[in-house]
């Protein structure tokens, strides 16, 4: 049973139906959630049944009718939340003190079908699991990290683990598309375990359509947590060279590379990236697979329109240890070769979580800040990177992109994934 919030002057029901009601059926069934909502209003004549807040009910038959036209708008879903204790959590490994989204590890397979969060499938019902097949949900998100289901047990630190292979046999079997990641772990889930993963996986291929592997990611909070380490730059090669020969046997075999490493193994390798045709349709990007490569491709095809600029400005580009090198080696022979704009590139340490994190995405507003207050005589205008903002426009220690701006006392501008659209703006 849903709430009605809001009901929009253009909904055909305005007037008849007010907040406060309750939603109980959708053609005598009952409705779930938004999602679920969504799915049941979809049919050629439905009948919407409503109560009132003295238990009168009302009913209304539509024909051919989407849901944005109904103008409701309906209470919010309870978001289904983890109950796993993995030992690489990154949001386990935060101070205190910070806003309370940042605490909330979601487990909810609405939001993988919607919004691509990965999943471990680990408190799902065998009843949920039939609605994700009954309502076609796919493609999701799922974290498998191994194969091996008593590792698999100690990895999300959970005794209780339902075994994860028959949740993606079943699936599978229902025709969902899954895309999957493991988080590597040295020493723990790699060797072995890392090669079985992928063999594993990739016999469920098409249905299990991608396979990305991530270096777990670490941060100076981790107190009472299982000691981790970082990869090093010998494993890294070792990581890459087994996928690439993976991924070469799978293209013959497939048509597709399937398993993919994150851009963080060829910066901790010192390798270069692949060439953007080997991300195929770039399944992963989102993962941090790709992105890289995606960014380069991006100014290489647009780098021609900075020669038209005349802008005297001195600008200054803040990003990550992890970025820096391939914008010094990409990026900037270009700039300071075939134009004459005045950029600068600045990699900002992370002394908020630690010398371990160096994507620049975990920049918090008082690390930019300080390095950018270090260089402020030396430029114009300012640019961040581009994934450092969420949409309030507040950093990750909840500095606002206007307090920042005011404390630095010059021009900022958010940057973008196209780094020549973000140079154009910042000299305009």
């Amino acid at each position: 049973m849903m709430k009605v919030l809001e009901v929009y002057p253009e909904s055909p029901l305005f007037g008849q139906v007010r907040p406060g009601f309750s939603l109980l059926s959708i053609n005598n069934q009952k409705v779930e959630d938004e999602l679920d909502f969504c799915f049941k209003i979809s049919g050629e004549e439905v009948k919407l049944k409503f109560a009132d807040p003295r238990g009168r009910k009302l009913s209304f038959t539509f024909t051919d009718i989407q849901p944005g036209e109904l103008g409701l708008r309906l209470d919010e879903d309870k978001i289904k939340v983890c109950n796993n204790n993995c030992i690489f959590c990154f949001v386990r490994q935060q101070p205190r003190g910070m806003r309370r989204m940042l605490y909330l590890r979601d487990e909810d397979y609405r939001l993988s079908f919607t919004h691509g969060n990965f999943i471990t499938l680990s408190n799902i019902s065998r009843a949920e699991l039939r609605r994700i097949a009954r309502q076609r949900l796919s493609p999701l998100y799922i974290s498998v990290h191994t194969t091996d289901e008593e590792l698999r047990r100690y990895m999300l630190n959970n005794k209780k683990l339902q075994p994860l292979m028959p949740q993606i046999k079943y699936l599978v079997k229902n025709r969902i598309a899954l895309h999957t990641q493991v988080v590597l772990c040295p020493g723990i889930n790699d060797g072995g375990q890392f090669e079985k993963a992928i063999a594993d996986l990739a016999g469920f291929y098409p249905q299990v359509a991608s396979l990305a592997i991530v270096p777990v990611g670490l941060t100076r909070y981790r107190d009472r947590l299982p000691r981790l380490r970082p990869y090093k730059k010998k494993e890294a090669v070792e990581i890459l060279a087994y996928i690439e020969e993976r991924q070469e046997h799978f293209l013959k075999k497939f048509g597709s590379r399937f398993v993919w490493p994150a851009d963080e193994f060829y910066i901790q390798a010192g390798w270069p990236f692949p060439k953007r045709h080997a991300y195929e349709d770039m399944p992963q990007f989102e993962n941090g697979v790709g992105m890289a490569r995606e960014f380069i491709t991006t100014f290489n095809r647009s780098r021609r329109r900075l020669k038209k600029i005349k802008s005297r400005k001195r600008v200054l580009f803040l990003t990550g240890y992890s970025a820096y090198p391939f914008m010094r080696s990409e990026i900037w022979p270009y700039l300071e070769e075939e134009t004459d704009l005045k950029i600068a590139i600045k990699k900002v340490s992370n002394r908020f979580w630690g010398k371990t994190v160096t994507v620049s995405g975990l920049l918090t507003g008082r690390d930019l800040l300080n390095a950018a207050l270090e260089e402020r005589s030396d430029f114009d205008i300012l640019t961040l990177p581009p994934n450092c903002l969420n949409a309030d426009n507040l950093f990750l220690d909840d500095m606002t992109l206007d307090k920042f701006t005011r404390k630095l006392g010059k021009p900022v501008v958010t940057g973008r994934y196209n780094f020549v659209n973000t140079i154009m703006e910042a000299v305009s």
